[in-house]
């Protein structure tokens, strides 16, 4: 298995592109202590590169925090940091499969270190930064590794129930790149408040730090050798390799039997039904992947995510109202789940609830000010209700942003048609005929303007 990327799940929405914030070089950024965040390697039986993650130093002896999927199928690991050491791992004081984390013990030496902070005491809209190595990065130097550190920026959405229901996830929109795995999030005081742990489009999942620090005063230990040989019968284990298999690698036949293998040994393992809709999806086995979103519901009533995928396919059924009253559940649950509210909004839209879309849709441009969709469906809302000045302006802003649909277009030809703005509206219709020339209203319209 590569484990060269945090977990993914990505949300199934109406509207699909989303702000991920910028990955920008830590020198541009408020530095951290940078030399406590090391790049893992790790390398099978043979010695040969597997994968790399990330990790950070908590305790100057050598005691390091990353997560437990960069582990799996590792027969060894090293930590390279940024002053070039290589550092093998000697042991495991510590993992946790469910909650996906491990506490390793480095060859003794004296380490630099983050500081650990208090992830009980976030709050929504919290400042948050993490540092990570992107795997596309990873370089060899006189055959030694080397990678580069990333910083993003964000802010706290919330801590929320995600796959299991016993513990939450801090939600951020500081993005995690592919290799940030075990890295570190940060607060303003460059505290570490959670480890990275799942990618998203625009929200990424951070396990919360509070989870780890009963285990950094650990003294057993066991060797990654003997990590492997127990994740022989590991179902977390086989979850990983099938979520790497899915989103890594592109492979939705191997993802499904892995999973299912994983299903024979716990039948009650939500993330595996929850990633196993998502292969079907891909496989376009849509009845099996509603089947599977609705088996994770059952298990986990309160898994926003799975609330949001099985409200899109509930939309595209016509099963329109049912698919909003399961997007206000998820945001009741997740005040902050920007999907959520923007795929309402989109739904509202259809019932003809312009004013409940409105509000949601607003929601949605609060938190994510760069979501085009958002705007365009904020725009058809309001020309619903004869607000045309700000529908212009919002299909305005959609433009800006890429958005170049012809029911736009048609729109803004409407808007400027009804307010006199004739030159506007012969643009608009220059444009629709542009995009479809053979557009017999377009082309009619266009006349009767022109004479």
């Amino acid at each position: 298995m590569n484990a060269s990327s945090p977990l993914k799940r990505f949300p199934l929405i109406i509207t699909l592109v989303l702000w991920l914030g910028g990955l920008v070089p830590l020198a541009q950024a408020a530095t951290p202590n940078e030399g406590a965040v090391a790049l893992l390697v790790t390398r099978d039986a043979q010695g040969q590169e597997l994968s790399t993650g990330s990790g950070f130093v908590v305790k100057p002896e050598g005691t390091l925090i990353t997560n437990y999927h960069v582990l799996v199928d590792a027969a060894s690991v090293d930590a390279v940091f940024p002053d070039g050491r290589i550092v093998p791992v000697e042991g495991i004081y510590k993992v946790d499969r469910r909650k996906d984390f491990a506490v390793l013990k480095l060859q003794k030496d004296f380490y630099s270190t983050l500081e650990i902070g208090n992830s009980a005491t976030l709050k929504d809209f919290d400042y948050a930064q993490a540092l990570g190595y992107l795997s596309q990065s990873l370089t060899h130097e006189g055959g030694k590794p080397r990678g580069t550190i990333l910083q993003t920026h964000g802010f706290v959405l919330g801590q929320h129930m995600q796959a299991y229901p016993d513990f939450p996830f801090i939600y951020t929109t500081a993005a995690f790149g592919p290799g940030f795995s075990g890295g570190p999030l940060l607060n303003l005081e460059n505290r570490v408040v959670g480890i990275a742990t799942v990618e998203g489009r625009a929200i990424n999942l951070a396990l919360p730090i509070d989870f780890i620090k009963p285990y950094l005063n650990e003294s057993q230990i066991q060797t990654v050798s003997q990590l492997l040989d127990e994740d022989k019968n590991s179902a977390e284990a086989r979850y990983y390799r099938g979520n790497f298999s899915l989103y890594s690698q592109g492979d939705p036949d191997r993802a499904i039997a892995q999973f299912q293998e994983v299903l024979k040994m716990n039948p009650n393992f939500a993330p595996a039904h929850y990633d196993l809709a998502t292969a079907y999806r891909d496989k376009g086995m849509i009845p099996q992947s509603i089947a599977e979103y609705e088996k994770t519901l059952k298990i986990h009533p309160k898994f926003p995510e799975a609330m949001a995928n099985l409200a899109s396919y509930y939309f595209r059924d016509g099963r329109t109202k049912e698919s909003a009253a399961l997007l206000e559940n998820a945001i009741k649950i997740y005040p902050n789940f920007i999907q959520a509210h923007s795929n309402l909004g989109a739904i509202l839209n259809k019932l003809e609830r312009y004013d409940d879309a409105i509000e949601h849709l607003n929601r949605t441009l609060a938190l994510d000010p760069e979501f085009e969709m958002a705007y365009f469906n904020l725009g058809n809302a309001q020309f619903a209700l004869n607000r045309l000045d700000e529908a212009r302006q919002s299909f305005e802003h959609a433009q800006n942003l890429g958005i170049d649909f012809l029911s736009l277009h048609w729109k803004l030809y409407e808007i400027h048609q009804r307010q006199g703005n004739l030159e506007e509206a012969k643009r608009e219709l220059r444009i629709i005929l542009e995009i479809d020339p053979e557009n017999p209203e377009a082309r009619q319209k266009l006349a009767d303007l022109s004479r």
